[in-house]
């Protein structure tokens, strides 16, 4: 598995363990660096020494704050899919370099770590 497949592992496995997703700001608001397909993507991170580690990278205005994992999924995710930002997922590395999704990629993998349906699917009754 690549550097990026573990940490994108990482990151599920550590915000369903526990129930928080970390970001980066500053007091203009959070960085949206374009992806490689050209698109503005919002980048999180599974734990705060992660996004620490970022924070320090984009420069010392720049801090982490949490987000409660039932917020994210359930606010912020649908306000990015709004506006067709794609999610980045434990950046790291000199140049904060990772895997993006799709929310709709997000929300599907987040579903598979909680054992739930696939998104979009309904359920058995």
């Amino acid at each position: 598995m690549s550097s990026s497949g573990a940490r994108t592992a990482a990151f599920f496995r550590d915000i369903v363990r526990h129930g928080v997703v970390w970001w980066v700001r500053d007091d203009r608001g959070s960085p949206t660096p374009t992806s490689d397909c050209g698109e503005p993507t919002f980048p999180y991170w599974s734990t705060k020494a992660r996004a620490q580690q970022a924070a320090e990278r984009w420069g010392p205005e720049f801090r982490v704050v949490s987000m409660p994992l039932d917020h994210w999924r359930n606010a912020a995710l649908p306000d990015l899919a709004a506006d067709n930002v794609r999610v980045g997922i434990n950046w790291s590395g000199p140049e904060l370099t990772g895997w993006d999704f799709t929310v709709d990629e997000v929300r599907n993998r987040l579903a598979h770590a909680l054992g739930e349906p696939p998104y979009g699917k309904p359920t058995a009754s």
